[in-house]
């Protein structure tokens, strides 16, 4: 049986350029919660990791802390999302997770990595759009129909591009009323529904 969501450890996960601060705002919005909440810094050389192997690191952070088997909750902003994505379906993370909150991830790819050299930039390159990373996570995704998934995006984010298409392929979607990429992580509105999604049981 899984724990109610009051005590049942939660995973954030940051972007590109981020690191867990990102957070801050949300964290505090959490305190008095009596749940455990870990913010993993996975450090991505500005796009030159994989996002394969800061999945693996994501792994390793997880079972470190809580071991192989306590079930959790798990947020991902941005490239964030697409990592937490990968330790879903492919680490077999979907089998300890009951609640997936994706905020503004490119599962479809975005416009802005399309020109960027994958010999460079390999984890920006996961993000083009029809990239092999996303194409094996949409064309066989049943590991998720045993999490809880929610997304969140801003129809009019440049960082994920297009905007409406940052959502997964299962489960319900929200458009959240700002403005840029960023304040889906930091505007009052964006932290009232991340805040109400957590909460529930």
């Amino acid at each position: 049986m899984q724990p109610e969501a009051a005590t049942r450890p939660l995973v954030l996960v940051h972007g590109l350029l981020d690191t867990p601060r990102l957070f801050s705002r949300l964290e505090r919005r959490l305190e008095g919660q009596h749940r455990s909440v870990f913010s993993p810094h996975l450090p991505h050389r500005f796009g030159a990791i994989p996002l394969r192997k800061l999945a693996q690191q994501l792994d390793g952070l997880i079972q470190e802390r809580w071991g192989p088997k306590t079930p959790i909750d798990l947020l991902g902003f941005s490239m964030g999302g697409v990592i937490a994505r990968t330790w879903l379906q492919e680490l077999g993370g979907a089998k300890r997770t009951h609640r997936f909150i994706s905020v503004g991830s490119p599962h479809q790819g975005t416009f802005t990595a399309q020109c960027l050299p994958g010999w460079l930039f390999a984890g920006l390159a996961d993000m083009k759009r029809g990239s092999p990373l996303l194409c094996s996570l949409n064309r066989d995704y049943a590991e998720l129909q045993a999490v809880e998934c929610l997304s969140f995006f801003c129809y009019w984010d440049l960082m994920v591009c297009p905007g409406w298409q940052a959502v997964l392929p299962i489960g319900k979607s929200t458009a959240v009323p700002v403005w840029t990429h960023q304040q889906l992580m930091s505007h009052p509105k964006s932290l009232d529904l991340l805040i109400e999604s957590l909460l529930v049981d």
